[in-house]
């Protein structure tokens, strides 16, 4: 089974080079402690491995990504992993404070450690960790899933319609991937794309709405090490509610519980030793799930965006979470005979850019991809003196960014901006480059609204959005993190029920309670509403951006959390 040992190894070694010296001194310490051959050290078991990546957002190049300081569980989720974070967290996993996996894992002393261990993911990266496995393991043992969201999330992805991200993962070579983003593509472009992937694309709980029939093949068949596999694929759930119906008009989409349990029983009476289920629900859907649905070995999830060090043990199902951006990859060991699992071992690998050797064939290929765009994508528009990050609960620094330049450039009371978990981080005193705005704002329906609405709406939308994401009930739980706003001030209580949770609005310029009867001029964007009109929000930010010497943001005490 895992070793924490394995596990803790780097991270231990790793931990005195905390502090202290020149950040190149630092980081070249860190480098030297660090190795390739640590990272992708594993002792092999059985006779079959899976390789899991999920949620890319089409970032191919070394980024930043800060981990949540802040993800809460409810009901039965509460206090249980992924909903714990930072110094918990570490303590949870005895993860050395200051250690590489403490900077990979968690938001503690982020920007320190990461002027000292340096960027993470880089697609040619993790081609070399592929490669490697595969190598080591042999191509005949080894399966390789991509959990969706890898069309989108970037420049080069949106200017191409996913045709770059098609490309770089045909070099990568999965053998099946199910979506989420990719649906935001239209219809007519994903079934395009999905013609030419030479590999299986996997929704079984998507449904043509005018025949209720497949749109999709839900299970593809392998057989490695000997072994007889089902891989059952199942895109998110709520596409058609989290992101606009109308580019989806002939699918229809849901969790599908009992169609689930139907696939893995014809998956189990056609001879799978193996039954493997790639999804998109998101954690806490797919821990539900794998206590209501039988025979189920092992479940790869996504949409999340959650990293976690050990599997999670769901009844005799194991539950692996493998992060987001290209910034980790999950390997699983397998021992299958007599047509059942017999053992399992487990390492989340984080791909530290400045360790693994990037793979050559894929760096050309990415630099192939991205030429045409190099000179935009490079074009500094500004700078940071703040830390800029999405991931949390509540609130994160670049979305309030993207409100403050909506209630200036817009001439707005408050703005809304979507709980998007997608996007990369930038230290205090980077420059902020085009590539970088594209990555927390490319996307299809970007455009930015200025519309009346009543306090009473305001608190609707609020509480509509706080259930999506505190719901008890895990498959009730639609949306991502909660909305941010800017220039408006709540409280919440995410243990109460709909229509309680949201308290105390205030608008922030004059310190005034919001007046549910009033009209406030909103700005907002990304809204599921064909027809929206207004800028695209990538030109919104761009100006306001351009307009500041540097950007330096107070620290966003608007929204009180109580209750938890």
């Amino acid at each position: 089974m895992f070793s924490r040992r394995e596990f803790l190894q780097v991270a231990l070694a790793t931990t005195a080079i905390v502090g202290g010296g020149s950040l190149s001194m630092s980081r070249l310490a860190a480098q030297q402690s660090l190795t390739e051959a640590d990272l992708l050290g594993f002792e092999p078991l059985g006779n079959v491995s899976l390789i899991h990546i999920t949620d890319c957002h089409a970032q191919i190049k070394p980024i930043y990504f800060r981990e949540p300081s802040i993800n809460l569980g409810v009901g039965e989720a509460a206090g249980l992993p992924p909903h714990i974070t930072g110094e918990a967290f570490l303590k949870a996993y005895d993860i050395a404070p200051g250690s590489s996996h403490a900077y990979a894992l968690t938001s503690v002393d982020f920007v320190d450690l990461a002027r000292e261990y340096g960027k993470v993911g880089g697609m040619d990266r993790v081609a070399t960790v592929v490669k490697s496995i595969r190598e080591e393991r042999g191509a005949d043992n080894t399966l390789l899933l991509d959990g969706g969201d890898t069309w989108h999330g970037s420049y080069t992805a949106l200017e191409t319609r996913g045709a770059d991200m098609v490309e770089i993962m045909q070099a990568l070579q999965p053998d099946a991937m199910t979506g989420h983003w990719e649906f935001t593509l239209g219809q007519d472009r994903v079934t395009e794309l999905v013609d030419q992937l030479g590999f299986a694309f996997l929704g079984g709980n998507v449904r043509d709405t005018e025949w209720d029939e497949p749109a999709f093949e839900s299970t593809a068949w392998f057989e490695r090490g000997g072994v007889k596999i089902a891989v059952i694929g199942q895109a998110f759930p709520y596409t058609p509610i989290a992101n606009p119906r109308w580019m989806m008009p002939d699918w229809s989409f849901g969790v599908r519980e009992e169609d689930v349990q139907a696939n893995v029983d014809a998956a189990r009476e056609e001879g799978a030793e193996l039954v493997v289920f790639l999804s998109h629900n998101g954690f806490d859907v797919d821990r539900k799930l794998a206590s209501r649905v039988k025979g189920i070995d092992v479940i790869l999830t996504g949409h999340t965006h959650d990293a976690l060090p050990e599997p999670v043990v769901v009844e005799k199902t194991l539950l692996i979470a493998s992060g987001s951006n290209s910034k980790f990859i999950s390997r699983i060991d397998l021992d299958i005979r007599d047509g059942e699992m017999k053992g399992w071992r487990h390492k989340l690998i984080p791909i530290f850019s400045d360790v693994i050797t990037p793979d050559a064939e894929m760096s050309a290929l990415i630099d192939k991809v991205r030429a045409p765009y190099e000179e935009k994508l490079n074009t500094v528009v500004g700078k940071t003196d703040s830390l800029l990050y999405r991931r949390g609960n509540f609130n994160g620094t670049f979305d309030d960014l993207i409100c403050a330049a909506m209630l200036e450039e817009r001439e707005a009371d408050i703005a809304l901006s979507p709980g998007f978990r997608w996007g990369t981080s930038l230290l205090p005193g980077q420059d902020i480059t085009t590539d970088d705005i594209f990555n927390a704002t490319g996307m299809t329906y970007p455009a930015t609204y200025r519309l009346p609405m009543t306090g009473q709406f305001l608190h609707e939308i609020l509480e509509d959005v706080a259930d999506n994401l505190f719901n008890p009930d895990p498959y009730y739980q639609q949306g991502g993190d909660m909305v941010r706003v800017g220039g408006m001030g709540y409280t919440i209580d995410p243990t109460k029920t709909i229509g309680n949770r949201i308290s105390d609005m205030t608008l922030l310029a004059t310190g005034e309670p919001i007046d549910p009867s009033r009209e406030y001029n909103v700005a907002g964007w990304a809204s599921v509403n064909e027809g929206t009109e207004g800028p695209p929000i990538w030109d919104v930010v761009t100006d306001w951006v351009s307009k500041q010497d540097t950007v330096k943001l107070p620290e966003n005490r608007a929204v009180k959390v109580v209750g938890i």
